[in-house]
């Protein structure tokens, strides 16, 4: 059997899975509304949270990048790849976060390999959260740290493990701060006690609250009011740009400089990239009416939802997971919200758990009060049409076709 034959058969069973992926075209800007695959689509699965990634002001900021510096790098930040605009955005990114330092990574997903793969030793002990993110899972496979796995969320058994692991000579707690795929929060005050308790140092992956949680979006830290020995994130959600980071004291980044290999053997994201983020950061910092405008729509949606009797599940992040179960139930009913004029593609395993399929919605301050009416009434059609609902409700939206979306 040749390599395509093995390969071949390999999909046939992703397919009878109901597991096979294939690429949507976006063919426009990322704004609330999208042309993808050739249709006008309300889009309601961005992680642009705040609506930046199509800002005037970042892309004139990334021109202006260009232009003095052209369009890449040229290196590693270790040979040719480090530039003034570099070193300016981390100064911006450590006082965004309230740390003393930060270092930019080429994704948040290097980041978190570079943190993780450099960090814990051998004799050490990583505990991490079930609902990690790939990164920082794929992060302690490549640790040489034994790694235990505790419950979403459980802190009871994360202090039982606490307990089991003294022999180790170092204790590390891994978790995301906001959760991409349930839109839950970390109990950040409660692993704090617990760290503080047994001596552990906790690591946490903010890239989904860097710009959304906490009273002014710095994050999860700052919704519990403290820091962590290590945050990481991503300048590519709520940012709208690319890139990721790690912010903490000036001897982390110092270590993470010589010893993080995902840092020192990446050619650094380009001039033009550290140039938008930078103005995005800025307008993080002075405009809060888009922060509170994305928490009242998140609202709007989450309570909607719930009041028809969908299981909906999260915090008020703007993450507003549906869960549906069947995988194929899933699907059908993306397909049918696609057909509405909305693109909400349906999470399916390995990304979630089997019987775990979902509708991951997410909300962007660019949303209007119109989309979310739309979205609301869309949900529930489908929803009754599936038997997925059964609580009968009247609205007042617009009457199903009338719509600009299609």
């Amino acid at each position: 059997m040749s390599l395509d034959q093995m390969l071949a058969q390999r999909l046939t069973d992703t397919k009878k899975a109901g597991l096979y992926r294939t690429f949507r075209t976006m063919e426009s800007a990322p704004n609330r509304t999208n042309r993808i695959d050739g249709s006008e689509q309300l889009v309601f699965s961005s992680n642009n949270y705040l609506g930046l990634a199509a800002d005037r002001r970042l892309a004139d900021a990334a021109k202006l990048a260009i232009e003095e510096f052209g369009t890449g790098s040229s290196g590693s930040r270790l040979t040719t790849g480090n530039t003034t605009w570099h070193q300016k955005l981390e100064t911006k990114l450590a006082s965004f976060k309230q740390t003393e330092a930060a270092l930019l990574f080429s994704s948040g997903y290097l980041a978190n390999i570079g943190v993780l793969s450099s960090i814990p030793k051998q004799g050490d002990i990583i505990l991490s959260d079930e609902l990690n993110h790939a990164s920082l899972i794929d992060g302690c496979r490549l640790s040489k740290a034994d790694t235990v796995v505790y419950p979403h969320l459980h802190m009871e058994t994360l202090e039982k493990q606490l307990k089991d692991c003294k022999r180790y000579n170092r204790r590390f707690i891994v978790t995301d701060g906001v959760f991409s795929m349930d839109g839950t929060i970390a109990p950040l005050d409660e692993i704090k006690r617990l760290a503080n308790q047994y001596e552990a140092y906790i690591i946490v992956d903010d890239a989904h609250g860097t710009g959304v949680v906490g009273k002014s979006g710095r994050g999860t830290c700052e919704l519990f009011g403290f820091s962590c020995d290590v945050i990481i994130g991503t300048l590519s959600k709520a940012a709208g740009c690319e890139g990721g980071f790690v912010a903490g004291s000036s001897i982390l980044i110092d270590y993470l400089k010589n010893h993080s290999r995902s840092f020192i053997f990446q050619t650094s994201i380009p001039q033009a990239s550290c140039a938008a983020a930078y103005m995005a950061l800025e307008i993080m910092e002075s405009d809060k009416e888009r922060l509170e405008r994305l928490r009242s729509l998140t609202v709007q949606v989450r309570r909607g939802l719930t009041d028809m009797g969908f299981n909906v599940r999260g915090e008020e992040t703007p993450i507003i997971p549906v869960i549906i179960g069947d995988t194929n139930q899933a699907l059908l009913f993306a397909e049918s919200l696609l057909a509405k004029g909305i693109f909400a593609p349906a999470i399916r395993p390995p990304t979630v758990a089997d019987g775990e399929s979902r509708i991951r919605l997410t909300v962007t301050a660019d949303h209007q009060k119109r989309d979310i009416d739309y979205l609301l009434q869309s949900f529930y059609l489908i929803g009754r049409e599936l038997n997925l609902i059964q609580k009968q409700m009247t609205f007042l939206y617009r009457e199903e076709g009338e719509h600009e979306y299609r």
